[in-house]
């Protein structure tokens, strides 16, 4: 998946700018990404390129923190990404 330019300023749930990548993706390399784009949040897409959900910093973050994290926790696997739009 092919990052984009981030957007400053708060995520929605429906923003789809951002950068942009693949569901297979862990959190702690997800946090990397957020970190070296400069970006508060991600537009998570599956497989076939479909959205399907948006991860802040702040969520990773608390999965990360939490006392069942594995660095094995893909964010296909986390609450709330899985949505049908």
């Amino acid at each position: 998946m092919t990052l984009v330019s981030p957007q400053s300023g708060p995520a929605t749930a429906h923003d789809e700018s951002g950068p942009q990548v693949g569901d297979y993706m862990t959190v702690e390399v997800a946090l990397s990404v957020m970190a070296g784009a400069r970006a508060g949040h991600l537009v998570v897409r599956d497989d076939d390129g479909r959205r399907t959900g948006l991860v802040t910093r702040a969520q990773l973050t608390a999965v990360r923190d939490g006392s069942t994290y594995t660095d094995r926790i893909r964010l296909r696997e986390l609450a709330g990404v899985r949505r049908s739009h």
